[in-house]
């Protein structure tokens, strides 16, 4: 059979801003089949029927997840060095065998492959659980499971291709998910990476950065463009790749800022055959599978992100009571106090968040896409704040190193490591920006649906005319329900105000007054700027934190009714509930402020003049300690002229 015609000749994609947008419009689920909570929160409907009572696992899958959290914890506590990891900057082997026995490999796969078949619910508390000892290793587990085979496969892949993975993936096999590209990030697009039909194979040619597992992985899930041709659809389509094949090195480790010990590397594909039978769905739907994989899959990171506020948490209380200041323990201090308040509230908010979209994940009634989004970026945004503030509570000792802090005789507390580690979060699965961009553009999914043809340039006046008379009949229906509601009666939620505790009645009528007013604010919006909305990040963004917001105080007071329906902490509950729905009322009525009254048309004006060197003379005093080096490295496919640094865990 003879070879295709090598794709270094093919020059990387170029496209508009327009095709672009339309290449990620095509990967996005295009209609909602089920219930959303969050959804509905943004269209100024608060639906706390969806997610009141709080939903619970069954009591099988109950007793099997905590069955395996206490394995997990055994193992946790008696054979993983969190310390040596960070010393050596590598996960031991023995540690990923035990891992691999104890089968949390396969959290997430079914038992018939050989799984756990944990629930999401369990599977993120037992990635709380590890992450809280080393962030690491949750990054292992989640990378395999999470995005890595195992999850496109439960969803996309044929019987034959689950038959044949994903017992390996449950136990012995590591996986990794290969999208990014050194000129291609959150636009994929500009994918370069080539798959080209040849018989009953594709040959893949490209190069993948930032291949989390990829450096240890024996499968991978890769992204590639199949070009369009006789019997072929084309576009970029996904495939399972055995990481032994011919062709395939990995050809840098990557060291990052903290997590010290992940897997992490540079992949170049050179002339790597590929059997159609490993294409995981059609082609063309690879960005469709990443989609949907991600919905729950993002899960993973706020699960770890509870964890680290729980540490926080530990630390902060242990030490300031501990610690006295001018006669009294710092934590009695105000100023130090209301970090701990922060920390304690937020803790149980993101906690409140996870459980409630994961259980939802688990029951597939609703559609979690925008809760599963809005957990990642509310988790990752907020569990960095805790850890900073827990750094300020250390004061010098929260800057200083575990090792070094032992190395003189004190309590090796790795919180600078930790602040280290978290930082990635914001980055990991959609930077903090592009899900800003990813959550409004479900937020306002229903207004594009109604009137987006009355403001797309390309549009007809005859599609305009329509457009516009289908959008006065939803908005006449529509707009009148954003006047009132049951915010503005002092009776509404009555459920949630007991005598012998907190009342969280009134958090509930804020966030339900507060939604409306959310979508007063978004359609408005709409109506002033029209197609230009798109351009207007900062308002979009400052419109899904608060919704996020809005999400996590709804969460926080449903499980704090939960817990005292149960009789489990449920005063307590209720104080930590409250406390969090004032703090994160403090925080929308700023953010309601800033929609309007902010500075992002003069950032603009200062940003052209960055960009055009206006100011080149504040830089002036300085040196600049780079070293030399293209700003983003050549990828021009070809086999590899560097040592195959991968090394699977056999």
């Amino acid at each position: 059979m003879s070879a295709p015609p090598s794709s270094s000749s093919s020059p990387r994609p170029t496209v508009t801003e327009r095709e672009a947008r339309q290449v990620a419009e095509a990967a996005r689920e295009q209609h909602w089949r089920k219930p959303s909570f969050a959804k509905e929160l943004f269209l100024g409907r608060f639906r706390l029927d969806l997610i009141h009572p709080h939903p619970l696992p069954a009591d099988e899958d109950a007793q099997r997840g905590e069955e395996f959290l206490a394995k997990l914890r055994d193992f946790c506590e008696t054979r993983v060095d969190s310390a040596r990891i960070e010393r050596e900057a590598r996960i031991p082997d023995e540690t990923i065998d035990g891992l691999k026995e104890l089968g949390a490999l396969g959290m997430k796969i079914d038992a018939k492959y050989g799984g756990l078949g944990l629930t999401q619910v369990y599977y993120n508390k037992a990635l709380a659980l590890v992450g809280s000892v080393s962030p690491a290793i949750g990054a292992l587990l989640s990378a395999h499971q999470s995005i890595g085979v195992p999850q496109p496969l439960k969803m996309f892949g044929t019987q034959e291709q689950k038959d044949t993975f994903l017992p390996r993936c449950a136990r012995t096999d590591i996986s990794a998910f290969l999208l990014t590209e050194p000129d291609v990030g959150s636009d994929p697009a500009r994918l370069a990476t080539t798959a080209v039909p040849d018989g009953d194979d594709y040959v893949l040619d490209g190069v993948k950065l930032w291949t989390t597992n990829g450096v240890v992985a024996d499968l991978l899930v890769v992204m590639a463009r199949v070009p369009k041709s006789e019997g072929h659809k084309g576009g970029i389509t996904a495939f399972v790749v055995e990481a032994s094949s011919e062709g395939v090195t990995v050809e840098n480790r990557n060291a990052f800022m903290g997590l010290r010990g992940l897997e992490n590397g540079v992949t170049r594909f050179h002339q790597v055959r590929v059997p159609a039978a490993h294409r995981i769905g059609p082609e063309g739907a690879g960005l469709k599978i990443a989609l949907t994989t991600l919905n729950t899959g993002r899960l993973s990171l706020p699960a770890m992100c509870v964890g680290a506020g729980k540490w926080c948490l530990k630390i902060a209380r242990e030490w300031s009571a501990a610690r006295e200041q001018w006669g009294k323990p710092v934590a009695l201090h105000e100023a130090v106090g209301s970090k701990i308040s922060f920390i304690a509230a937020t803790t149980f908010a993101l906690e409140a968040v996870l459980d409630l979209s994961s259980q939802m994940a688990d029951e597939e009634s609703n559609d979690i896409r925008i809760e599963a989004a809005l957990a990642k970026l509310y988790g990752s945004e907020m569990a960095w704040l805790m850890a900073d503030e827990l750094v300020q509570i250390r004061g010098g000792r929260g800057f200083e190193t575990a090792e070094s802090l032992a190395a003189r005789g004190e309590r090796a507390v790795p919180a600078e490591q930790l602040l280290r580690d978290l930082r990635i979060n914001r980055i990991f699965e959609g930077s903090t920006e592009i899900m800003h961009l990813l959550i409004a553009r479900e937020a306002v999914d229903a207004h594009l649906a109604v009137a987006g043809d009355l403001i797309d340039p390309e549009k007809s006046l005859q599609d305009k005319a329509r457009a516009g008379a289908g959008a006065g009949v939803f908005y006449a229906k529509w707009l009148p329900k954003l006047i009132a509601g049951p915010g503005q009666l002092p009776t509404s939620y009555a459920e949630f105000k007991h005598t012998d505790g907190v009342d969280l009645s009134p958090h509930l009528r804020y966030v339900e007054r507060h939604a409306r007013k959310l979508a007063r604010s978004t359609f408005y919006a709409m109506s002033r700027w029209q197609g230009r909305m798109e351009t207007k990040q900062g308002f979009l963004g400052r419109i899904v934190d608060i919704g996020a917001e809005l999400f996590a105080m709804s969460a926080a007071c449903v499980r704090a009714e939960l817990l005292r329906s149960r009789g489990e902490h449920g005063r307590e509950a209720y104080q930590l509930a409250d406390a969090f729905c004032r703090q994160a009322r403090v925080r929308v009525d700023a953010l309601f402020t800033r929609l309007w009254s902010n500075t992002d048309d003069l950032d603009r004006k200062v940003v052209k003049g960055v960009l055009t060197g206006t100011y080149t003379w504040l830089e002036e005093g300085i040196l600049d300690p780079s070293g030399e080096g293209p700003w983003i490295a050549d990828a021009t496919p070809g086999p590899s002229q560097r040592e195959n640094v991968h090394r699977p865990i056999r």
